[in-house]
């Protein structure tokens, strides 16, 4: 599994979380969120940037969006996600070239 964010300008690193890691509410908001993707993307973008997820079930946890209500600038709720789908997913091509570079 791998986590990682997009902008029109650029990306942050891919991080690979560890096989058989259960990525519960806690796990996404303490490593991922506050340790990973939002410092990489702080460093890229400054704090003017806006920040979107995917349907992930923990990205739902009423916690992790009152988490990210009170610590991203400009947080797009769930209410206006677009649906899922993989024509829409940037990560996605992404993550392939960063594999196809370490293989």
């Amino acid at each position: 599994m791998v986590s990682m964010a997009v902008s029109k300008t650029s990306k942050t690193k891919v991080h690979f979380i560890d096989k058989g890691t259960k990525v519960d509410k806690r796990y996404y908001r303490e490593t991922l969120l506050q340790n990973w993707l939002l410092p990489d993307i702080r460093q890229l973008c400054g704090e003017e940037f806006v920040f979107q997820q995917d349907g992930t079930p923990s990205h739902h946890a009423k916690l992790m969006v009152e988490f990210l209500q009170q610590n991203v600038p400009n947080f797009i709720e769930p209410s206006v996600w677009p649906p899922n789908s993989p024509d829409i997913n940037p990560v996605n091509y992404a993550v392939w070239a960063a594999l196809q570079q370490d293989v």
